[in-house]
């Protein structure tokens, strides 16, 4: 297992809450068993004991979820520019999760529970936009019989700072008039294919849309986590939490 060192914690280290008191896992020793957990996709219970107590870990990541911790670790990284890329081209698209029966039953007043059931059982969408095929720079969560287009506008319109002038790769289920438009309207260019039955068809930059693949292969790469390849978790804000620790590993040890 390859675990976060000394100095890529450190990167990380100024945005996590200040540990105080008598505290046993340090922050370090939680994000490696999170790490731990996100990868091998096992229970909290099968935690080794090298990690601590396991329910001190499951506690302390809950409080982080439901605090924003990880959400706001994820844009403080972005901001302060540890995303070295060209966002000259981004890419929007979703994949489906399938949910463990361990992901379902919770009660609605718990909290959102992005499941759905689609003829493939029950799922859970994953909406990104794509910096490249290491690099996500949003995303969302829907049910898994929600159709693409109605979820990615408004993955976009919720976006706080869409990079201007930036082209936006899209496949066939974004190509309505009304996406179409509202990448306009954010200043960027929508680069997606006429369906056959387009009466009016328009032209589109083919060798941009070939870059189409990267944002694929960053799904890929998260599905390599198997606690998101599956969902485990019953609430939204638990499953989100470990998305964003996904793309933060990922960015940290790039």
């Amino acid at each position: 297992m390859n675990e976060i060192t000394e100095k890529q914690y450190a990167l990380i280290r100024p945005y996590l809450p200040v540990q105080r008191g008598n505290v046993q896992i340090s922050n370090l020793t939680m994000i490696n068993a999170i790490l731990f957990v996100a990868e091998n996709g096992c229970k909290w219970r099968a935690l080794p004991p090298r990690f601590g107590n396991w329910h001190t870990v499951y506690t302390r990541m809950r409080r982080w979820a439901d605090a924003g911790v990880l959400d706001r670790l994820f844009d403080a990284l972005q901001k302060h520019h540890m995303i070295c890329v060209s966002v000259d081209c981004l890419g929007l698209d979703s994949t489906s999760v399938k949910v463990h029966p361990d992901g379902t039953g919770a009660p609605q007043k718990n909290g959102p529970q992005a499941i759905g059931k689609s003829r493939g059982g029950w799922n859970t969408k994953v909406h990104l936009i794509a910096a490249n095929d290491r690099f996500a720079l949003t995303f969302s969560l829907s049910s898994g019989n929600a159709h693409d287009a109605p979820e990615g506008r408004a993955l976009l319109e919720s976006w706080h700072s869409p990079p201007q002038g930036a082209a936006m790769i899209m496949d066939r289920a974004y190509e309505g008039d009304e996406t179409r438009q509202l990448v306009l309207d954010l200043g960027m260019t929508p680069v997606v294919p006429p369906k056959a039955n387009r009466l009016i068809k328009w032209d589109y930059d083919r060798t941009i849309y070939k870059r189409r693949n990267e944002v694929e292969r960053l799904f890929r790469r998260l599905k390599g986590y198997r606690r998101i390849f599956s969902r485990f978790e019953k609430l939204d804000v638990m499953y989100r939490a470990f998305l964003n620790f996904a793309l933060i590993v990922d960015m940290i040890k790039c």
